[in-house]
């Protein structure tokens, strides 16, 4: 071999390591509030190990969910649309069918395309089957069907019924002998609840949440049957996390997309008992320590498999937080000066920024430079982005919200979208530093969470950017603003798409 022809191939050598996919890590957690991680401000809690993506990598601090509640949240992350559009895509019950239509263009199935081998991990939220499912039998359409090539699921929430595992098509565990029965109008038989038999219970509701028991705490929703496939809460973070670690094991030859839904911190909170006391705030705050643990179970097996430097690894939550959300877990009384939401308004269910505006952290080390960005973004945002990373064309019916914002999230733009739409009862409109919150005759305070929800029966105008915990209402005052936002708002409304 001569020199020329070594270094021939050294070149082609290294174009092709340069030409290399990027892993995706995207891990999603529940209910975690922009003020809720250390490196974010928070002083009751520390979360080092989402702390290390922070330092490494970028940390955003204008990036939204596009609902301030779960099931929309994951609705348009995964497909690109505003599920505001869409009828059906509101918090679902743990029986209800699935809202994303088989064979659609989706995050994974776009990145399937690509060649990534695609894996979920975690709480699903998005409904499963066709409708009347059969818990005890192949459970389908889901996850495999709108371009996932594995799936490990938390059907609904904890707080919920079924309290199983779904592994691809069925239930985890399950014996023939003692089959699953569900129903969300009315008890089953005469098994105990959480009402009937409060002496039965570990961890009390507060409100609802008073039904089936399992595992000494009531939920939402009636079940029998299925005891040896009922999961334990104390163990739910160790059984998801090990089964994140073993994907990435199992596909660290390829390219893979994992997309890992924590349970934490939604309630129940009932964290493994090696994280209570870690925090003074309780099960809440034990719950986001036990959530940093299983961030940093994941760092450290890319870390171990040699994979770290070319792995994207995002963090972000579905939408704001809440503190008591139907539990009787010390959250309120143990809150003491944390907050939440940080310097913003509301929270969970909230049109306030506290109810969208939440954490979004990115590391990749062989291409982003450390960094805060301001820029805006939202997570619908994230199918045209990394098809453009992944080189997959976008069909022009697919992610009809979804804003090609890659150089944002990779920190070479530091502005991002030029608007974006934050969805909780009524419809906001966020241009720049200014956000208008449209008229809703809905209630200012959800009573059972205290949360400020942020109705009026007039429009509402803000600038976030020198009143971030939006106090000062300039509606009045900036009448043109206000009637230009709300006809921007309408106009994507009606046409069916912002793209």
């Amino acid at each position: 071999m001569n020199r020329r022809t070594f270094l021939g191939m050294c070149g082609a050598g290294l174009l092709a390591a340069e030409a290399k996919k990027p892993n995706l890590v995207l891990i999603y957690a529940d209910d975690i509030g922009y003020g809720d991680l250390s490196c974010y401000g928070a002083t009751a809690v520390k979360t080092p190990n989402l702390d290390r993506i922070a330092k490494q990598g970028l940390r955003f601090t204008d990036a939204h969910s596009s609902s301030a509640t779960c099931t929309p949240s994951r609705y348009s992350m995964i497909t690109g649309e505003y599920a505001w559009r869409r009828k059906g895509t509101g918090v679902l019950p743990g029986d209800a069918r699935m809202i994303i239509e088989p064979g659609r263009f989706t995050l994974p199935a776009m990145l399937k395309k690509a060649g990534y081998t695609t894996g979920v991990v975690g709480k699903w939220h998005l409904g499963l089957g066709s409708g009347n499912i059969d818990w005890n039998g192949e459970i389908k359409p889901g996850p495999l069907e709108i371009g996932f090539d594995s799936a490990f699921l938390v059907p609904a929430t904890g707080d919920r019924v079924p309290c199983v595992y779904v592994e691809d098509h069925r239930v985890v565990g399950l014996d023939p002998a003692d089959p699953i029965r569900v129903d969300y109008t009315k008890p089953i038989g005469n098994e105990p609840t959480g009402k009937k038999n409060p002496e039965l219970l570990k961890v009390h509701p507060s409100h609802g949440h008073d039904m089936a028991i399992v595992n000494g705490v009531s939920r939402i929703g009636y079940m029998t049957g299925g005891t040896k496939a009922l999961w334990v809460d104390e163990d739910m973070a160790d059984v998801l996390t090990g089964k994140a670690v073993t994907f990435l094991e199992k596909n660290r030859a390829n390219p893979f997309f994992l997309f890992f839904s924590t349970h934490d911190i939604h309630v129940p909170r009932v964290p493994n008992r090696r994280f209570a006391g870690k925090t003074t705030m309780g099960p809440r705050g034990d719950a986001i320590a036990e959530l940093d643990w299983s961030v940093g179970e994941v760092l450290k097996k890319l870390d171990a498999l040699g994979l770290a430097k070319n792995t994207i690894v995002m963090f972000s939550s579905d939408n704001g937080p809440v503190v008591d959300d139907g539990y009787k877990d010390d959250a309120v009384e143990k809150l003491g000066g944390h907050k939440p939401a940080g310097p913003h308004r509301g929270g969970k269910y909230s049109n306030f920024e506290g109810g969208t505006r939440v954490p979004l952290l990115l590391r990749w080390p062989e291409r982003v430079k450390p960094a805060v960005s301001g820029a805006l973004v939202g997570q619908q945002d994230f199918l045209a982005s990394f098809a453009r990373l992944a080189g997959v064309p976008l069909p022009g019916d697919a992610g009809p919200d979804s804003m090609d914002v890659l150089d944002a999230l990779l920190g070479k733009d530091r502005k991002g979208r030029g608007h974006i739409v934050e969805h909780a009862r009524a419809l906001s409109y966020r241009e720049g530093d200014w956000k208008m919150i449209e008229p809703s005759n809905g209630p200012k305070l959800n009573a059972a969470t205290n949360t400020e929800l942020g109705n009026a029966p007039g429009a509402q105008l803000y600038n976030v950017a020198t009143d971030r915990g939006e106090t000062q209402d300039v509606a009045a005052a900036n009448g043109e603003r206000v009637r230009a936002f709300q006809e921007a708002l309408n106009k994507i409304r009606t046409s069916g798409r912002s793209r």
